[in-house]
């Protein structure tokens, strides 16, 4: 299996996301890694990261790790649409050309996510029978982790698109988490089915006029429960929801820092819990998580953050790879007509 990875994407430059794509390689041994962007630069940048770290002596990575070139990028402030109609030869276009012709199974980008997104559907085109596809992410609970579905890519929607991003998250949950029948919540400002407005309104009826366990609406505050596996809201929604998400896990670890500070005891404290302080911190870590599923495109692609670390890039080509393995979007189109058939 080959997963192509948007080198130059990302806040930190390549050698990071040269890193991170070893480190998954070393985990997965039927995994191969094609590194997109300009050739001279990753070939250099390639040489010297695994001579550096010793790695052309451990499980065969190099010879699982190639370079595409592709000598345009997509700058963080450029027009999606624009881009990918100038830009043919960006990482982001050569990637998904890459999945077209056959070359490669998968994409990882923390890059511009509007142009991963567009080019996505340029070159690979919907799912049938999927009106727009969306971004999922997966968010930590006090259980397990809720998959929060749109996050960005649709801020206008129609309830039958809030009724298709049930329909691929439910689908998409279910293989990531291995859990049959996910349970599914329409995120609202209140958990009576009136509450509301129009658009929530009726999307909650097509919810429960369907197949999918649906368990109603849901309010923000019950999203951390973990009494659920998929949350639907539309892009406006759910982007806030996930920055305010992480901005409030960052801040709660340096409160947490900043009154630990204040006193001796909170210090002698802190050396006897930091264990527990260290496992929260990986707990509520975005890069455990890896990146976000473009569903309902006609194929397979991972959008990252811009700040990904090593070990988010290492995660993110792990779940392409198991998304790509469990055939995600065939269950999409088998749930997809199952429900709307029912």
């Amino acid at each position: 299996m080959k997963i192509a990875l948007d080198a130059m994407g990302g806040d930190q430059g390549p050698e990071l996301l040269i890193k991170g794509a070893c480190q998954a390689l070393r985990k997965n041994k039927d995994l191969a890694v094609i590194l997109l962007g300009p050739g001279d630069l990753l070939e250099q940048q390639v040489k010297q990261y695994t001579t550096i770290a010793n790695i052309a002596s451990v499980d065969n990575v190099i010879e699982r790790l190639f370079v595409e070139h592709a000598p345009e990028i997509v700058a963080m402030d450029e027009s999606p649409v624009e881009a990918i109609r100038k830009k043919k030869d960006s990482t982001i276009m050569r990637g998904f050309d890459l999945v077209k012709n056959g070359q490669a199974d998968a994409v990882v980008s923390a890059g511009h996510s509007g142009a991963t997104m567009a080019a996505a559907i340029r070159k690979l085109g919907r799912l049938k029978g999927i009106s727009r596809p969306g971004i999922a992410s997966l968010f930590p609970t006090q259980k397990n982790p809720v998959m929060l579905m749109d996050i960005g890519a649709n801020v206008d929607c129609r309830a039958q698109h809030l009724f298709q991003f049930a329909i691929m998250a439910s689908s998409c949950s279910a293989l990531l988490q291995n859990r049959a029948n996910p349970r599914v919540g329409l995120l609202s400002i209140g958990s009576e089915p009136g509450k509301g407005n129009a658009l929530i309104k009726e999307t909650h009826e097509l919810l429960r006029q369907s197949n999918l366990n649906f368990v109603g609406n849901v309010e923000g505050r019950d999203v951390y429960s973990g009494d659920l596996e998929v949350v639907v809201c539309d892009g406006f929604v759910g982007n806030i929801s996930l920055k305010i998400s992480e901005g409030l896990a960052e801040a709660a670890m340096q409160m947490l820092k900043d009154e630990i500070m204040k006193s001796m005891q909170a210090k002698i404290g802190y050396l006897l819990i930091r264990k527990a302080f260290a496992a929260f911190r990986k707990r509520v870590d975005y890069a455990e998580y890896g990146g976000a599923p473009l569903l309902g495109i006609n194929g397979i692609g991972i959008i990252c953050h811009g700040s990904s670390s090593s070990i988010a890039i290492c995660n993110a080509i792990g779940e392409a790879a198991k998304l790509v393995e469990n055939k995600v979007n065939d269950s999409i189109m088998q749930s997809l007509e199952q429900y709307t058939t029912a």
